[in-house]
């Protein structure tokens, strides 16, 4: 077979099982998940190896440092991998769940019932934990999943798929159900967006351009994940010393992260008495500081950020910084340059912070945390196989319910309509 008839076959025999996961009850989803930790734990040399071999890869064609961090599974990250498969185990399977049950005035009851979506095409780059985290979720919710790495992480993404698709056939989940794209070839993804007729949803996950290409050019619905310019706001009544730790969490916690600060703004009233502090704890851990004007008059390490700064997202130790007049010049910059991802304020004032959760309409909005928090872990659902920066269908870290829909299901006595 050539490439495109490989790929289509792919996801036919997706399709396929599919229809048979979404009949598995709870108890076999469970134990493939559980499964799937143990061999990934007991393959954990061999895996790592190969993704030690995909960094080695990327550091040769010279790819940048905050991409090549992307790459690394071993230490933490291996940790919450693994963790994240027993989490989403011990989650409540959403499949099968009647909600908002009402009775009409004939009798007729109506409810509305969690069923699977049918397949899940996931196309990512770097990041090759989300091999088995998307794998964990869009199984537990009774999918099956097509998962497209990139080349940078091919050998990581085959030695997991590997021992998730073994796991799969000790359990009884269909193997077919953990699909992955064994080549590297970019047509590959050509082909699979225009695969509507098997896949239901398409999640990209990477940069600007493999988001533009597959929004541009898929005939599947696309949920997808745009950019990470996230904002801390530091309000005039802000604790001095909560706001040094936040947005050293927010920046240095990961730097290779979409959840991680991007730019600080500061009230003007906090501008001398808060501001120093934080932007000098910033300078000792090495940040470059890009400021407005008034930054720079009150940070002498900061240099004169340009318009482009305002919407960039780094991924790095650099950080823009702007003194805003109030609360609502800190909402029309976030409204203006952010990408609706994650912002939070710092505030002793309660007024201020119900407006800011409000008025401020990204996928995680905080008040008096780290933007690290926009994470489907941290946030209870386990894991999560991406963070939508869409409004529909799904909004923020997408767990298990994201990977379904719902349906009218109707209980009647012989009703008629009339």
């Amino acid at each position: 077979m050539d490439l495109r008839e490989r790929i289509e076959a792919l996801a036919r025999d997706a399709r396929e099982a599919s229809r048979r996961v979404a009949d598995l009850d709870t108890r076999t989803k469970d134990a493939w998940l559980l499964r799937s930790a143990e061999r990934l734990q007991k393959a954990q040399a061999r895996i790592l190896e190969a993704n030690r071999q995909d960094i080695r890869a990327a550091e040769a064609r010279g790819v940048e440092a905050p991409l090549v961090r992307r790459l690394e599974l071993a230490g933490d990250k291996w940790a919450a991998m693994i963790d994240g498969l027993r989490q989403v185990a011990a989650l409540p399977d959403p499949v099968g769940t009647i909600t908002e049950t009402r009775v009409r005035p004939n009798g007729l009851r109506v409810g509305r019932m969690r069923i699977p979506l049918g397949v899940i095409a996931i196309v990512y780059e770097s990041r090759p934990n989300v091999t088995v985290d998307a794998a964990a979720l869009c199984v537990k919710a009774g999918n099956a999943v097509i998962l497209r790495g990139g080349s940078e992480a091919i050998h990581s993404n085959l030695a997991l798929a590997e021992e998730l698709r073994a796991a799969a056939q000790e359990t009884g989940v269909p193997q077919a159900a953990v699909a992955i794209v064994p080549v590297t070839d970019r047509a590959a993804v050509d082909h699979l967006i225009t695969l509507d007729r098997y896949v239901d949803l398409l999640i990209p996950r990477g940069g600007s351009a493999l988001i533009r290409k597959v929004v541009a050019e898929s005939t599947i619905p696309v949920l997808k994940h745009d950019a990470g310019v996230c904002h801390v706001f530091i309000d005039a009544s802000a604790d001095p010393e909560m706001a040094r730790a936040i947005v050293l969490d927010s920046k240095l916690r990961q730097m290779a992260v979409c959840n991680g600060l991007e730019t600080l703004l500061c009230h003007a009233d906090a501008a001398r008495s808060v501001l120093p502090g934080v932007l000098k704890a910033l300078h000792e851990q090495g940040v470059e500081l890009r400021g407005c004007a008034r930054t720079c008059e009150v940070c002498a390490e900061a240099v004169p950020a340009s318009e482009a700064d305002w919407g960039t997202e780094y991924l790095d130790k650099i950080l823009a910084v702007r003194v805003v007049a109030d609360l609502d010049a800190a909402i029309a910059h976030v409204q203006r340059y952010g990408t609706e991802h994650t912002d939070v304020i710092v505030t002793n004032d309660y007024a201020n912070a119900q407006a800011w959760q409000r008025r401020v309409n990204s996928s995680t909005v905080g008040v008096n945390c780290s933007t690290a928090f926009a994470d489907g872990q941290r946030l209870g659902l386990g894991a999560e196989i991406g963070i939508s920066t869409s409004k529909l269908h799904a909004f923020g870290p997408m767990g298990l319910e994201d990977l379904t829909t719902r349906k009218f299901v109707l209980s009647g006595d012989g009703q008629l309509r009339e």
